[in-house]
């Protein structure tokens, strides 16, 4: 089970690997051309929804969280210490914290970009 220092940190990453994929200028040519592909079917519904994950800070924060989450218990070694549906609730959790921080980023006024 993972402590909550290290939640905290995890939910940090989570966070700011969300505001990488949505918001950060240095993705910007990668966001471009997937909305440059999407624009070329917009009937599409795998692309649609392709769309919809990398412009939402919630859909992406989602995945992003995982893959902290998963990067962090494979390195450290401690994925096999715990039964799977503890790692399903240690993701929930990272995900909460990073969409928190996200939340507290948009309340505060951050530009974004």
């Amino acid at each position: 089970m993972i402590d909550l220092t290290t939640l905290a940190l995890l939910g940090l990453a989570g966070y700011r690997g969300t505001q990488l994929a949505v918001h950060d200028t240095i993705l910007d040519p990668a966001r471009d051309r997937i909305i440059a592909w999407h624009e070329r079917r917009q009937d599409s519904k795998t692309r649609n929804a392709v769309v919809a994950l990398i412009s939402c800070v919630y859909c992406m924060g989602w995945w992003v969280s995982g893959g902290v989450l998963a990067a962090w218990l494979l390195v450290t070694g401690t994925f096999d210490e715990v039964p799977l549906l503890v790692h399903g609730l240690e993701w929930l959790a990272v995900a909460g914290l990073a969409v928190l921080f996200n939340r507290l980023d948009d309340m505060l006024g951050r530009v974004h970009g």
